[in-house]
């Protein structure tokens, strides 16, 4: 563990698998108690706390239903008691809103249903977090919202989705004004292509990777630890950043 982050507590949504899990394991290698949300399968999220905790960190995983929002404050009563037995206090240093479903269908195939349903776990659920942290977030906290890049560059495909994802950036902007006097940084994280369960349709097709591949500056598709090493820096030395969607794309459609 290199340390910088030593003695926080972070909380992870979402962190039992992809982009998450890497954060997760990321925070932990720099220190931080980690506790990490998951919905759909405790056997992942309990393979990643064993793997910090193999790896020296330390780590705890919590259920939590983010498609409703009256699971939200109960989560935060459970992290509470956790985080005592485990430091000593309650207060987050660091909160991740990384939660998140699949996103994928056009305008032909949308129901009220489907944008309800993503719009509750990618826009409701990090406003009502950051809501319920409120009196835990320490001074001189950080609050890193994880994005999109079609936040800002919509996609046909995903037009639910992509606009979820640019209400997460207003989120950012709006809740780093309001939460700025007390030190409190807010930003997000806006990955492009990275190899998650997400995007894995879309990799079983040569065509399409070379098409998104020859697209990206850097030539390649992200990695997690790619976008878990921008969500760590932000959360140790980005101080003087907040306010800032950061697209972590490799440079995609530049």
């Amino acid at each position: 563990m290199s340390g910088s982050l030593v003695g926080k507590n972070a909380l992870v949504t979402g962190g039992s698998r992809g982009i998450g899990r890497a954060i997760a394991e990321r925070l932990a290698k720099e220190g931080a108690t980690v506790a990490l949300t998951y919905n759909a399968s405790q056997v992942d999220a309990e393979q990643v706390v064993a793997a910090i905790e193999q790896a020296g960190g330390r780590a705890f995983a919590v259920h939590a239903d983010l498609l409703d929002a009256q699971a939200i404050p109960a989560l935060f009563e459970r992290l509470d008691a956790e985080f005592i037995e485990r430091t000593g206090h309650d207060a987050l240093d660091i909160l991740v809103n990384n939660a998140g479903n699949a996103g994928w269908g056009g305008l032909a195939d949308a129901t009220p249903q489907s944008w309800d349903t993503i719009f509750a776990v990618h826009a409701r659920a990090p406003f009502f977090v950051v809501q319920a942290a409120l009196r835990r977030l320490a001074d001189n906290a950080r609050v890193i919202n994880v994005s999109s890049s079609v936040g800002a560059r919509a996609m046909a495909a995903v037009p639910i989705y992509s606009m979820a994802k640019a209400s997460i950036n207003n989120l950012t902007h709006a809740l780093a004004q309001e939460l700025g006097p007390r030190g409190i940084t807010v930003n997000a994280v806006a990955p492009g292509w990275v190899r998650t369960d997400m995007n894995a349709a879309v990799r079983e097709s040569a065509e399409r990777v070379e098409a998104i591949e020859s697209d990206t500056a850097l030539g390649r598709f992200g990695e997690t630890s790619d976008i878990a090493a921008v969500v760590a820096f932000l959360a140790s030395d980005g101080g003087w950043v907040t306010g800032q969607v950061i697209e972590a794309s490799g440079g995609y459609k530049l």
